[in-house]
């Protein structure tokens, strides 16, 4: 059982410069250990925490121990627990979060618990983002226009959200309309130093997004996590991790003219991935910190999932601190914040002596040697310098279909496609731009670069340049401080003039809410095969994504995509080609509407103010109209509709019993589906579109729900009939069993049948089997979705056999009971010779005590095949879920005992 924390002894008074006290704290130096001086800033915040939270029953001193001797355990992939102090949730993941705590506490209301024990113990910010779909583009009022439409569509799911709010304690619901959960998280919710009850210790948080890491970029340690780890983090659960090493990256020099912070996130991004840092920290340091902004830093940060890392974390500094401050954070607060860190060696202060920190390994670039880039066309880590684009096009046109490939025939390279648009005679070729989007948390509340679209703007509008019709151009701010800024600057009218008018506060295109694409231009390029291009500042390209007929989509900084827009494809060589022809006739050229350092810093200094960020978060609190008009039932336990399509009681919890059911093995299975390697979460529960002829649309229509109201799997999270019909429903997977045909279906081994992957999968359960799946490397890369999980779980997977897993992904696997297994090194299922149509046999003890994390298995097929994998459970706390059926479950038996 718990006992008293045995680190009381370090318990100090921080007093404030003028007297008084701003509370106690853990303090680090009063351990009298020379270790703390080498240890990563990343990692001394793990270490407070476990100094803090030390029970010897949850968190115990020998953990103390571990990370205080991280230089020499981190190789030794030794686990350790972890008590963020807070979690975020978006819409989209807070629904299913918010269902299972609903379901939850009628488990335990069956079992014979006290159902409000499941309750949130640790703050929990649930931010409704990801709501905007464009359609309406292209128009001044698209703000209103959009927000009507998404409460008419999701009127259930934000009452049910809203319900959610007041039924449970310690949950802050951010309404629909305030932001990106990101952008609210850097700029509203993060604390950086909490002060409980007098308490003083760092922010740290898990969200259900994989870009929750944006927050690092403020100094605050957090990652994403799957919704089901999540959820046991809020009640109570401390999370298990392997100690990461810590990769250090040092930045020296300063950024060069006209270069952005997108050139040189894609850059780190570039070299991270190259040096391998999956599972690992990266911690930036150096004098080129002191260049670098805040909004600089959070865009890097951002885009750890896409570098591999679990965080790219920035220490706090001068530059925090004045980002505080502008954000509209009291002088107090940020007094409080500086105290408690630089008294807790976890400041950095570059007017003293560089710090004695050690890494596992390092890295080091020279900001000006950025130059300008994108990325693309299906991944955000195949970086193109700009100068190389042209041919870099031309080359994926040629080359075989692949990540960087096409395989469009030489004679169909240059054909023009004639359409009428509107009545009027257009054309469209290979990567013609037709979606044009400046939208994602990576880059859209950053003021340089959102200025600097507007910049490019007001000169392309001066000298006569426009955008053609046909492309389907949004702007989607992460912020409404962003509408702010830009009209103080009066630079937006020059956006709106381009067609880059708002459309909404939340996560559009990048999420494949780009809304549908003009009927004229869809049968252009469909009936022709064409390669359309979309060209967005978000922070994910893969394939079937940002929009059914986008093939080839490029990542760039605001700028750029409002470069690419007036340009109208991504054909060009912004060097040497014109962009287009100006008002007198005459040819402009990129250079001529593209402004310098200098340009954009004075219009950011002049039109960015605290003022702004304190009006635009004093409006969360008062919520709007549409929101405070939601009429939701009272009570703590929900009263679940059977008729709805988007809240729906999902069958965990059925049949459960206080013992719990012990490990399974799997045998005589069938092999689902047999995958190469890059499957990404956006494959297996894709989070946009619900395709007409898909499982889903034929479970709605049955319902009376017409085609246009089926909105998005995204917001439909809530609902696990609709989920697991969408999982494997991407239209781009590519399945080895179709035998090269693309497409969301499978073959049903014993029959020989051509089937969706949902009909399939309940032709096998009705058959009484059970099947896995076979995969390449990097299974379940891309946004940390808990449906990547659960679906697979209803459709009856047992066990997934891959090279390697994405991290967070591996982990919602064993949260969901589903068993992962990772081929020996140098074996797949091409050099094992399996077809994927053999019976698969995976035998393991029926007592826990038996299994050790890490131990190999065999694996043994019906045709007298046998192989050795590893057994991905990491951790002992990993093999108590599979034990219990999944990590749900495991916390209802551990609540109900005590």
């Amino acid at each position: 059982m718990a006992s008293e924390n045995p680190f009381r002894s370090i318990l100090k008074a921080l007093e404030k410069p003028d007297g008084g006290e701003f509370g106690n704290y853990y303090s680090l130096p009063a351990l009298n250990d020379p270790r703390i001086d080498n240890l990563p800033y990343s990692i001394r915040i793990l270490l407070e925490s476990a100094i803090r939270n030390c029970d010897e029953f949850q968190v115990k001193s020998k953990d103390v121990e571990k990370i205080l001797d991280w230089e020499n355990t981190s190789p030794k992939q030794v686990e350790i627990p972890f008590k963020p102090a807070r979690v975020l949730l978006q819409d989209f993941t807070g629904v299913p979060a918010v269902v299972d705590l609903a379901c939850m506490r009628d488990a335990m209301n069956n079992l014979g618990g006290d159902s409000n024990k499941i309750n949130p113990l640790v703050p929990v910010d649930l931010v409704i983002d990801h709501s905007v779909q464009v359609d309406v583009a292209r128009s001044e009022n698209a703000v209103q226009a959009n927000m009507e439409l998404e409460f008419q569509r999701n009127n259930e799911r934000f009452a049910f959200l809203k319900w959610g709010s007041n039924a449970f304690d310690n949950m802050l619901v951010v309404p629909p309309g305030s932001g990106i959960v990101h952008q609210v998280n850097l700029e509203y919710l993060a604390r950086v130093v909490f002060n409980t009850n007098g308490l003083l210790y760092p922010d740290s948080v898990v969200g259900t997004d994989s870009h929750t890491t944006m927050i690092d970029g403020l100094g605050v340690a957090g990652w994403g996590v799957g919704g089901i780890e999540a959820e046991a983090t809020m009640l109570g659960q401390p999370m298990s991790m392997v100690l990461p090493g810590v990769v250090g990256f040092k930045l020296t020099g300063k950024l060069r003219d006209g270069m952005t912070a997108t050139d040189l996130v894609l850059t780190v991004t570039q070299m991270l991935r190259k040096h391998g840092v999956v599972g690992k920290f990266v911690e930036f340091y150096g004098e080129g910190m002191r260049e670098l902004s805040l909004a600089d830093r959070a865009t890097i940060a951002n885009m750890s999932p896409e570098y591999g890392a679990t965080m790219g974390f920035f220490p706090v500094d001068h530059v925090t601190l004045q980002y505080l401050k502008l954000t509209g954070r009291s002088d107090e607060t940020v007094s409080m914040i500086e105290a408690y860190l630089r008294a807790n060696k976890m400041f950095v202060d570059y007017s003293e002596p560089e710090s004695k920190t050690v890494y596992s390994s390092n890295l080091e670039l020279n900001l000006e040697d950025v130059e300008p880039c994108i990325s693309g066309p299906k991944r955000p880590h195949d970086r193109v310098p700009l100068k190389e684009m042209k041919a870099d096009w031309h080359s994926c046109l040629d080359n075989r279909v692949g990540f960087k490939g096409f395989a469009v025939p030489k004679e169909a390279q240059s054909k023009a496609v004639e359409f009428n648009f509107n009545g009027t005679p257009a054309q469209l070729r290979h990567g013609d731009v037709v979606i044009a989007a400046i939208t994602s948390c990576t880059n859209t509340s950053n003021p340089s670069v959102m200025l600097g679209a507007a910049l490019v703007a007001k000169k392309a509008c001066e000298l006569g340049l426009e955008v053609k019709p046909w492309i389907k151009t949004s702007l989607a701010p992460g912020s409404g401080v962003v509408t702010k800024y830009l009209a103080k600057s009066g630079l937006q009218k020059y956006l709106n003039q381009l067609g880059f008018s708002i459309v909404g506060y939340g996560c559009t295109t990048c999420i494949g809410n780009s809304g549908d694409i003009h009927e004229a231009v869809a049968s252009a390029i469909v009936d022709n095969d064409l390669v359309a291009s979309a060209v967005l500042s978000g922070n994910r390209n893969f394939e079937g994504r940002v929009h059914p007929l986008t093939r080839a989509n490029y990542l760039a900084s605001p700028p750029l995509v409002v470069a690419y827009a007036l340009a109208g494809t991504v054909d060009i060589d912004f060097e040497t080609e014109p962009i287009g022809t100006g008002k007198d006739g005459k040819q402009i050229f990129f250079r001529d509407i593209w402004p310098s350092n200098k340009e954009v810093a004075e219009v950011v200094q002049a039109s960015v103010l605290p003022d702004m960020f304190k009006a635009t978060y004093e409006a969360i609190t008062k919520g709007n109209s549409m929101w405070n008009e939601l009429s939701v039932a009272s009570g703590t336990l929900y009263e679940w509709d059977p008729k709805s399509t988007y809240i729906h009681e999902p069958p965990y919890f059925k049949g459960m019993t206080m013992s719990p059911p012990g490990p399974h093995g799997v045998k005589d299975a069938y092999c689902l589906l047999n995958f190469g390697d890059s499957i990404t979460t956006d494959h297996i529960s894709p989070a946009g579109s619900i395709h007409k002829d898909s499982p889903a649309a034929k479970y709605l229509m049955e319902r009376g729900v017409d085609r246009r109201d089926f909105n998005s799997y995204g917001s439909r999270r809530g609902n696990d009939e609709i989920m697991a019909r969408g999982t494997f429903a991407n239209i781009r997977i590519v399945n080895k069993h179709l035998k090269g045909e693309v497409g969301p279906k499978t073959v049903h081994i014993p029959s020989g049948e051509k089937l969706s992957v949902f009909d399939a999968a309940m032709k096998y359960r009705n058959e009484g089997r059970d099947t896995v799946i076979l995969a390449g490397a990097e299974y379940g890369s891309g946004s940390s979705r808990d449906w990547a999980a659960k679906g697979p779980m209803l459709l009856g997977v047992k066990a997934v056999i891959s090279k390697s897993f994405e991290r967070i992904h591996r982990s919602n696997l064993v949260g969901m009971g589903i068993i992962p297994l990772c081929f020996k090194t140098g074996e797949d299922a091409e050099t094992l010779g399996l077809t994927g149509e053999e019976l698969y046999t995976i035998e393991l003890p029926s007592n826990v005590s038996e299994i050790k994390p890490g131990q190999d298995v065999t694996v043994i097929t019906n045709n007298g095949k046998s192989f050795t994998c590893t057994l991905r459970f990491d951790t002992e706390v990993e093999l108590a879920y599979f034990n219990h059926g999944g990590i749900l479950q495991y916390v209802i038996r551990n609540l109900i005992k005590q």
